[in-house]
């Protein structure tokens, strides 16, 4: 029964690589990692407003093919966190190689990492970021109560009166046990758990390949080894408790009971733990690296076409061949290059714009971070993401819109006057505002955002801001084809700006009166001869 259930386990391994994760996401978990860990080194790590803009929750989800709780979250702050130097590393890409080509090595890996699966596995980066609970004031007489415990229970050998000593010592050490549960409730979850990992670690170090990710781990695992001598009580004690062995429990929490086990064994425990931070980090990334490599891996085989970027030095230069969303189905694929100029879209609702500005952004961040880019080729300058996509009211401040719009862009201006390069995206610039200002202060905007080596992307129904730009940014346009009585989209990326415009006459297709689409049709005429005017006289 145990080899067919290893033998069924196995196959799922095998026939799971390349397909999307079938799990449920708890993502305030699994971004403990990221939101605690110092990212002072890194080029970028990218705000929660552009990962809200650019749907990372989904992306992530997409991406993550990872078989432990401690990879999810390495993989989670890796795609967040854009690094100074080049992703392309040979070492991690010598291993997702094998780890395609080799399913037996490759699944052997996995059944290793799939023991730190059960979500308490999430609690283990507290160890190494999270400030370790001081010692309790009534903790000094523990040892001493403990002592006179021991000593009661062996003087009862000989002599049964003992018995009413050790009884009276029961009771108070009752109290304190009872009060260093609120104590042991907080690392009941890790400590078990940080054991398992230097297991896990221990046996994937034995592995001449994946030992090159860190020669030196055998050091941090040597230390945790002393370490976990003194965090077997807990392991014992969650064995016991997940597996009902209700009696066995009842006998153990009695002895700890009576001899103050819990306190003397968690506030040592912590005390070498604190002082091992370092080593339980090196750890974790140990095995963290590992299950991303194959998370990496597996997603490369799941794709028809995909690529390493070329990242290009201080150049205001993007080029995307047959780039597309991996999240949007049947995605039509395109082409851009950029060349010292940035990007300026126009079209109707629906017609993509919105889209394919998420779709640059994905794959710029994506190859940044894995090396992976869902293209035929990608080459781009390293650079930092800001994005205004999605701006809402926030009523809780009294903000409106327009206010909020304003904040977000004028960080995008600061941003921009740094010496980093930067890629801007923009949705529809001071939408919340009346036109006549919108244009005005949108090609303003759009021109201080542009300069040096920063990239814009910014979509617009204002045909205006097209001509007003046109020296600086290059036009492409999404169209629709208005049929009788139907609008159909082809998300084809066009060069230039858009000439057709559609809106009224999609209006007439869904049966407007007719002295509504005339007056409208007429006074259209009438701005865009005034606007021609005074874009001329500009």
């Amino acid at each position: 029964m145990f080899r067919n259930r290893k033998k069924k386990i196995k196959e799922k391994l095998r026939s799971d690589f390349g397909n999307l994760k079938v799990d449920s996401f708890n993502f305030e978990h699994l971004e403990k990692y990221f939101r605690k860990k110092d990212h002072l080194t890194a080029f970028q790590t990218l705000s929660d407003k552009t990962c809200n803009d650019l749907d990372f929750q989904e992306l992530f989800m997409f991406v993550d093919r990872t078989n432990s709780k401690v990879g999810q979250q390495y993989l989670y702050n890796k795609l967040r966190t854009i690094p100074l130097h080049n992703t392309e590393n040979p070492i991690h890409e010598k291993l997702s190689e094998e780890f395609t080509n080799n399913p037996d090595f490759r699944v052997s890996v996995q059944r290793h990492l799939s023991k730190l699966n059960g979500s308490e596995v999430y609690y283990i980066s507290s160890l190494f970021q999270d400030e370790i609970i001081k010692t309790p004031k009534w903790f000094f007489i523990v040892p001493f109560l403990s002592f006179t415990s021991v000593l009661s229970f062996i003087m009862v050998f000989f002599n049964p009166v003992f018995i009413i000593v050790l009884l009276g010592l029961s009771i108070i050490n009752i109290v304190l046990h009872l009060k260093n549960k609120k104590y042991l409730y907080n690392y009941f979850s890790s400590i078990p758990q940080l054991s398992k990992l230097n297991s896990v670690a221990q046996e994937l170090f034995k592995n001449n390949s994946l030992k090159e990710i860190n020669p030196n781990l055998i050091k941090s695992v040597s230390v945790l080894n002393k370490v976990n001598s003194r965090m077997s009580i807990f392991n014992l004690d969650s064995g016991l408790q997940s597996d009902q062995q209700m009696f066995f429990w009842a006998i153990m929490e009695l002895v700890k009971i009576v001899f103050l086990i819990e306190p003397l064994f968690l506030f040592r425990t912590l005390k070498r733990i604190d002082t091992k931070r370092t080593e339980i980090e090196d750890v974790f990334l140990f095995v963290g690296e590992i299950d991303t490599i194959i998370s990496i891996a597996s997603l490369r085989k799941g794709l028809k076409n995909f690529c390493s970027p070329k990242i290009t030095d201080g150049q205001k230069r993007l080029f995307a061949q047959e780039v597309y969303h991996p999240l949007i189905e049947n995605c039509v694929k395109k082409n851009l290059y950029v060349n010292d100029k940035s990007i300026l879209l126009t079209g109707s609702n629906m017609s993509g714009k919105t889209s394919f500005i998420r779709t640059i952004a994905i794959n710029v961040i994506t190859g940044l971070t894995i090396n992976t880019c869902f293209a035929a080729h990608f080459s781009m300058p390293r650079v930092r993401v800001f994005s205004a996509i999605r701006i809402s009211d926030d009523l809780m401040n009294d903000r409106s819109y327009y206010f909020e719009e304003v904040i977000t862009i004028k960080e995008m201006i600061d941003k921009s006057k740094e010496s980093d390069s930067n890629l801007f995206l923009l949705d529809e610039i001071f939408k919340g505002t009346n036109t006549v200002e919108r244009i005005s202060a949108g090609k303003a905007v759009l021109s201080a955002l542009n300069e040096e080596n920063n990239i814009v992307f910014v979509s617009t129904h204002d045909i205006e801001l097209a001509d007003l730009l046109k020296n600086e940014y290059d036009l492409y346009h999404f169209s629709e084809i208005v049929d009788h009585k139907t609008v159909d989209f082809d998300y084809k990326l066009k060069e230039g700006k858009l000439k057709n415009r559609n809106a009224i006459r999609i209006l007439q297709i869904n049966d407007y009166p007719e002295n509504i689409i005339k007056e409208a049709i007429e006074i259209s005429e009438e701005l865009d001869k005034i606007t021609v005017a005074n874009i001329i006289r500009l």
